[in-house]
């Protein structure tokens, strides 16, 4: 399809019978401190609090009467299913949505309260999805996907249609959050017609990456496992038409990690008292990070803040979090004397920044660990704390990047073992879902002890599980078996810093 073909579509596009036209609002405190006018497009403020609802209606209203009078059916793990819904409850028609077993009931008892039928299949949206093309030939419903349709597409890009009427002066770049594609395909093709000179930008998590490398490699790349934390853009493949578009529309992408999605929410949220969803901030982490590398300033541009569907039990996480994200808070661990004056002289290297976290245990006769977090403004600021810690005899490490150490060390107790022999550390990623656990233990050889183990509720579809198992290394063979068939996304951590510092 040209794009000629998608600026026709977009502006005959059927979605205010059940969205609102969002606001195009400036974030004057990000805006002052990226030194550029930043402009949120408020999509969390739609009726389901996402831009999906525009998509999955100009796809159900353009249905010929008899397909739609039989019903539709969609997979999702939240925004889209609530998008879905709404559509249906609007035009009359019967909607089936098929969703992961692992989706939080408040986004399940959204759907179910606008009248569709809720079918729980699956660990994840692909087993959802799969389980969801059975029901539709079955059942003789119609499909709505999430993004690879030119009709969803074409109702996602009024959002840039609005973006161009609402913005009183030239924009220079605008960032959209991508996860199948169907956003940023339906914006490009609105504005890359109009007003070519815009960049459009997409932001992914750095743990969900399939558009930067389908792009990169020239074709569609397929990803073993996503990061879940950004559950709205958790997808492993990209959509064929979305491909096909942000292989021509889109100018750049930016990779965020979490703890920069987090400092978003809580940008968002200084500025506008809305907390979005980590899917939902995507776009201004993308933006920030894009500043930063670039240097730019007095520049107008514009973040699609694309939902707010968060669990109320993730805040704590998030909070923990954006401190790092931020860079006002640096992760060390330190390496300390166990003689007289050591944490005087450890004071007096910290000066009068202030200390958000002190985790200790001694290490032995001669030295002890230390798990400290200390105030930051910026990295530069960190590495000025390094160099103190340094300079004042105390061997350092920064782990402000370490994800085991943020997500687990940090809140484990009990320090090193002498009887954990053989011991591997490995992070799994559980559905939350009763039995998880259980599967874990039935496929790992009984002969195997577990060593060490943290897992912590963050309200999340999936978590993050620590192990550490004692394998003797002629059984390496079967510990391989074991993980291929237990399935879930696992990374070995037995040579990770934070590790062998505080608890091998």
């Amino acid at each position: 399809m040209k794009r000629e073909d998608y600026l026709e579509r977009i502006l005959r596009a059927r979605v205010y019978d059940v969205a609102i036209e969002s606001p195009l609002e400036l974030a004057p405190a990000l805006s002052r401190r990226l030194h550029n006018r930043l402009l949120l497009k408020r999509e969390d403020l739609q009726p389901v609090f996402s831009f999906k609802l525009r998509g999955a209606y100009n796809k159900m209203v353009n249905l010929a009467p008899q397909k739609l009078a039989r019903g539709v059916i969609a997979a999702s793990a939240g925004n889209h299913a609530q998008g879905v819904a709404l559509a249906a409850q609007k035009l009359g028609c019967r909607a089936v949505i098929v969703m992961p077993v692992t989706v939080p009931r408040i986004k399940l008892d959204a759907v179910a309260a606008r009248g569709a039928h809720v079918v729980l299949h699956g660990d994840s949206y692909d087993e959802a999805c799969a389980h969801a093309m059975k029901l539709k030939r079955r059942m003789g419903l119609s499909f709505v996907h999430p993004y690879d349709d030119p009709d969803v597409i074409a109702g996602q890009g009024t959002v840039g249609m609005e973006i161009l009427r609402q913005s009183d002066r030239p924009i220079d770049a605008v960032f959209v959050a991508v996860g199948g594609g169907g956003l940023i395909s339906g914006i490009a093709s609105y504005l890359k017609h109009l007003r070519p000179g815009i960049k459009v930008i997409g932001v992914e998590p750095t743990d969900a990456d399939a558009m930067a490398r389908s792009l990169k490699a020239g074709r569609r790349v397929k990803l073993d496992h996503v990061g879940l934390f950004a559950d709205g853009v958790a997808v492993k493949e990209v959509g064929k038409e979305t491909f096909r578009l942000c292989r021509k529309l889109v100018d750049e992408m930016v990779l965020v990690d979490t703890d920069e999605i987090c400092a978003a929410i809580k940008d968002v949220f200084e500025d506008t008292r809305v907390v979005l969803e980590p899917a939902g901030a995507l776009a201004i982490a993308g933006a920030k990070a894009w500043v930063e590398r670039h240097g730019v300033s007095a520049k107008t541009l514009v973040a699609v803040a694309s939902g707010a569907n968060t669990n109320f039990d993730r805040l704590r996480f998030v909070a923990e979090r954006a401190e790092v994200g931020e860079h006002r808070e640096a992760v060390l661990a330190v390496t300390m004397p166990e003689r007289r004056g050591s944490f005087r002289r450890f004071c007096g290297a910290i000066g009068s920044r202030s200390i958000t976290e002190f985790n200790y245990r001694m290490a032995g006769a001669e030295l002890a660990h230390i798990f400290v977090g200390v105030e930051a403004r910026g990295r530069g600021e960190t590495v000025r704390i390094l160099r103190a810690l340094r300079r004042a005899g105390f061997r350092t490490s920064d782990l402000s990047a370490n994800e085991v150490a943020k997500a687990h060390v940090r809140h484990m107790v009990g320090g090193h073992s002498p009887l954990a022999r053989h011991e591997l550390l490995y992070r799994f990623e559980f559905p939350e879902r009763p039995g998880a656990l259980m599967k874990f233990l039935s496929a790992m050889n009984p002969g195997w002890n577990i060593s060490l183990f943290h897992y912590r509720n963050h309200g999340a579809d999936y978590g993050s599980i620590l192990v550490g198992i004692q394998v003797p290394p002629r059984e390496m063979g079967d510990f391989r078996r074991f993980l291929a068939l237990l399935g879930y996304p696992a990374s070995d951590e037995t040579r990770n810093p934070a590790y062998r510092l505080f608890l091998k």
